[in-house]
């Protein structure tokens, strides 16, 4: 994801103006901005597998689904970012059409670049948003999903779901789906190689 660091200290609104006319999508941290990288094949066909399973269940509900070009706006730490797929229930997010500040479920599909930050600060950063009920983290090399759920004290407990356990639940939009179809025509991403040491 992260490829480049721009001149810092943009306010949200300046971030905005510039994102609209930018042929290059960046994400927004507190004053910075941050360009974003291209994804691999992989990684784009779970999103769209994803986004179009959600979509179909949520058709005529009011829910809406957005895929990696709409950003959440998360004022608690000044940034916005382009989830994979962000799910909203919330009328409020039909007053703007660049961002949204009300999503129920996030969905992030790891890379090696950006599987860290993903688990990091990202995750504490949407931990902010009130909104916001599952959080969930699908692999790219192996058929494996983490579905992090707030309850009812405000804590956010783990699930995984494995090849072994396909039944995939999302309870913040009602869903309940199965791994082989997130993973359809989809080439499982191999690791990376460590660096040989040279003599």
């Amino acid at each position: 994801m992260i490829t480049a660091t721009q001149p810092p200290h943009l306010t949200p609104d300046d971030y905005l103006q510039l994102e609209a006319r930018s042929p290059v999508k960046h994400e927004y941290i507190n004053g910075e901005i941050v360009a974003m990288a291209g994804a691999s094949d992989a990684h784009v066909t779970i999103a769209l597998n994803i986004a179009a399973l959600l979509r179909s269940h949520l058709r005529g509900t009011g829910c809406r689904v957005y895929i990696s070009d709409m950003k959440a706006r998360l004022d608690a730490c000044n940034c916005f970012y382009y989830p994979d797929i962000l799910v909203t229930c919330d009328p409020r997010d039909q007053e703007t059409s660049t961002y949204k500040r009300f999503p129920c479920l996030i969905v992030e599909v790891l890379s090696d670049s950006t599987e860290a930050f993903d688990r990091g600060d990202k995750f504490i950063h949407y931990q902010t948003l009130d909104s916001l009920q599952e959080y969930v983290l699908i692999n790219t090399r192996q058929q494996r999903i983490e579905t992090f759920r707030r309850n009812s004290s405000g804590l956010w407990v783990l699930q995984s779901y494995t090849a072994d356990q396909p039944a995939l639940q999302l309870t913040s939009i009602d869903w309940s789906g199965n791994l082989t179809d997130l993973y359809e025509d989809v080439t499982l991403e191999t690791q990376s190689p460590p660096a040989q040491p040279t003599s």
